[in-house]
C-alpha cells in the first residue's frame, strides 16, 4: 500500500497534485501573513494621524498584535442572537470569505519552475472568473444584514448590494481595453521559454498579458483611463474610504457586521482585507507587467506607441471602451 502510494507521487499525475498542494499552501500561508499584518500596518498608521501609540503591548513595536488578536478570535465566546435568521447569519462570514481565497488561484506570480507553472489555475478565462467569483462576495454581506433582523446592518447590505453591483460594471469594462491592446500577441515569435509559459493558452489568459507587457512595455501608459476606473473600482468593491458606505461608522455602528463575534466577525475582516490584497494583485498583473521584470525605457516606449497614432481601431476602440467605462462608473445608483 505505502509503496503503490509513493510510486503514484511519482507519477506526473501525482507530482502535479503534490505541486498544486504546495503552491495552495504556499499562497495561503503568505495571504493570510499578509492580511494580519495590512491591519497591523493600518492601525499604526491610523494612530501616527491621530497622535496615538497604536498596538505597542505585544512584542517589539506591538508585531505580535496579530497572533494576540487571532488567539482572543477564537477563544472568545461565539455568541448567536435570538432574534436572528441563524442559517442565513452563519453562511454569510463564509460567503464573505471563501471567494478571495477562490480568487487568488489564477493570479500569476511566477514563470515556471521546472515543468510547474507558477500559478494554481493557469485558466483561458482567467479574467471572466475572477469577476464571476468577486461578485459573490456582495451575497455574503448582503446575507448577513438579512440575517441580522435588525435596522443597521439591513440598511448596510442594502448599501453594499447597490455598491457593489455598481462598480463591477465599471471595473469589468475597464479591463476590456487592455485585451484589446494585447490581443495581437504572436506566440511563434516569442523565445522556447515564453511558449512553454504560453502553451495551450488563449487572449483572456493573464499570462498572455505578463507576456506583452514584457515585451512592450506596461499597460499603464498604454490605457490610464482604464487604471483610473479599476482603481476607483477596486476601493469601491473593498469598501474602503471613501466607499465604506456598508460599514460607515459614523452612521449605522459598522453595518452589516453589528450583529457578529468571536471567529464570525473576524471573518468579515480577513474577507476584506484578503480582497484589497488580491485586487491590488490584479491591478499589478493587469498595468504593471505581474511577475516579469520591467525593462528599461519601456515606459517612454510604451507611452510613445501607444500615442503614434490616433485613428484605427488601435486607438479609437480602446478610448471609446474608457469613456463608456467611465459613464457606466457615473450613472446613478
Amino acid at each position: 500500500m505505502i509503496q503503490a502510494i509513493i510510486d503514484w507521487f511519482g507519477s506526473s499525475a501525482g507530482q502535479s497534485v503534490l505541486f498544486s498542494a504546495v503552491k495552495i499552501l504556499g499562497v495561503f500561508s503568505v495571504l493570510m501573513f499578509i492580511v494580519a499584518y495590512a491591519v497591523w500596518v493600518e492601525r499604526k498608521v491610523s494612530a501616527a494621524i491621530q497622535d496615538r501609540h497604536g498596538p505597542n503591548r505585544v512584542g517589539i513595536f506591538g508585531l505580535l498584535q496579530p497572533a494576540a488578536d487571532a488567539i482572543k478570535a477564537f477563544l472568545k465566546e461565539d455568541f448567536t442572537p435570538a432574534h436572528v435568521r441563524k442559517v442565513y447569519y452563519w453562511l454569510a462570514p463564509a460567503i464573505v470569505m471563501i471567494p478571495s481565497l477562490l480568487t487568488i488561484a489564477i493570479i500569476p506570480f511566477g514563470s515556471l519552475i521546472g515543468s510547474q507553472k507558477m500559478i494554481i489555475a493557469d485558466l483561458n478565462v482567467g479574467v471572466l472568473y475572477t469577476f464571476g467569483i468577486v461578485s459573490l462576495g456582495v451575497y455574503g454581506i448582503v446575507l448577513a444584514g438579512y440575517a441580522a433582523r435588525s435596522k443597521y446592518p439591513f440598511i448596510g447590505g442594502i448599501r453594499s448590494s447597490a455598491q457593489m453591483i455598481s462598480y463591477e460594471i465599471a471595473m469589468g469594462m475597464s479591463v476590456i481595453p487592455l485585451f484589446l491592446i494585447a490581443g495581437g500577441l504572436d506566440v511563434q515569435q516569442l523565445s522556447a521559454a515564453w511558449q512553454e509559459l504560453l502553451e495551450g493558452t488563449s487572449g483572456l489568459n493573464l499570462n498572455r498579458l505578463v507576456t506583452w507587457q514584457a515585451a512592450n512595455g506596461w499597460l499603464i501608459f498604454y490605457a490610464p483611463f482604464s487604471f483610473v476606473v479599476f482603481l476607483a473600482a477596486m476601493f469601491a468593491e473593498t469598501n474602503r474610504m471613501p466607499f465604506d458606505m456598508p460599514e460607515s461608522e459614523q452612521e449605522l455602528a459598522g453595518g452589516y457586521n453589528v450583529e457578529y463575534s468571536s471567529m464570525k466577525f473576524a471573518l468579515f475582516f480577513m474577507g476584506e482585507y484578503a480582497n484589497m490584497i488580491l485586487a491590488s494583485a490584479m491591478m499589478v498583473t493587469l498595468f504593471f507587467g505581474g511577475w516579469s521584470r520591467p525593462n528599461h525605457g519601456s515606459g517612454f516606449n510604451a507611452w510613445r506607441h501607444a500615442h503614434r497614432d490616433f485613428s484605427g481601431e488601435g486607438v479609437c476602440v480602446p478610448v471609446a471602451v474608457h469613456l463608456g467605462a467611465l459613464d457606466v462608473a457615473a450613472l446613478p445608483v
